[in-house]
């Protein structure tokens, strides 16, 4: 086994491969390539492949990165390849997901926020997102919501509801990115690409992310035994953490 087959790293994209919704930097991707001839490199990120590619700059991702794991690794590309895909439809069924999304339109309907847009909720193929600002909000309205956010809670508050009312479906709900709660099947959080990983006999798997404490969309992979977790709080911070762990 070489040196590098025997670490792998993986990555969470906003907060710790990019800033929040932003491209990733040169210098990140300068620097990603020099770590891939060190170590295994995948992403584990919870937007669907399309933003995932969007952020890193194309599709060309998939040849950039050895694991690409969008939807917490419900979508799941190896060396390019699709080799998983999973459906929250299909799992949960109408039934609750109609019972999901009606409460959470009521829920929304009465904040009263900085602004309002629109696509309060994206059905994906492994999740369903639920975003009281809207997603089509413009970058300046992200950032106006996200301090709001911080200092009003309005997603804690809503993942507290949340998980009130449905405490009876096996769900899980987790704070991610800057706007935005993430709804799944308990067990399809992050920790569920590292089937897709196992077999491959590493020695060591690092997971970088931001978001890692209770709540958060890293906090579980973070936590697993498995994993050497490590909490960064912006790409910079990612760079240097990396290069600690490489001796780069």
């Amino acid at each position: 086994m070489s040196a590098r087959s025997k670490i792998l790293l993986l990555f969470d994209v906003d907060g710790t491969l990019t800033l929040p919704r932003k491209l990733v930097t040169a210098q990140m991707e300068m620097f990603m390539e020099k770590t891939r001839k060190l170590a295994t490199i995948g992403i584990v990120g919870g937007s669907d492949i399309g933003k995932i590619a969007e952020q890193m700059k194309g599709m060309n991702v998939m040849e950039k990165y050895d694991y690409v794991f969008s939807e917490n690794g419900l979508v799941a590309h190896k060396d390019g390849v699709l080799i998983h895909q999973q459906n929250i439809a299909k799992h949960i069924g109408e039934e609750k997901i109609q019972k999901l999304i009606n409460f959470s339109l009521r829920y929304m309907s009465g904040l009263e926020l900085p602004v309002k847009r629109g696509t309060f909720i994206e059905f994906r193929s492994g999740l369903i997102n639920l975003c009281p600002v809207g997603r089509s909000c413009s970058q300046e309205e992200r950032d106006q919501f996200a301090l709001y956010d911080a200092e009003h809670g309005v997603r804690d508050k809503f993942r507290e509801a949340l998980v009130q009312e449905f405490s009876n479906l096996g769900l899980r709900f987790v704070i991610g990115g800057q706007i935005s709660i993430d709804v799944f099947p308990a067990g399809w959080d992050k920790r569920y690409c590292l089937q897709f990983v196992e077999q491959d006999g590493y020695e060591k798997i690092h997971f970088f992310g931001d978001k890692t404490s209770p709540g958060g969309n890293d906090f579980e992979i973070f936590s697993d035994p498995r994993i050497v977790g490590h909490t960064v709080t912006d790409p910079e911070d990612t760079m240097r953490q990396v290069a600690e762990v490489l001796n780069m």
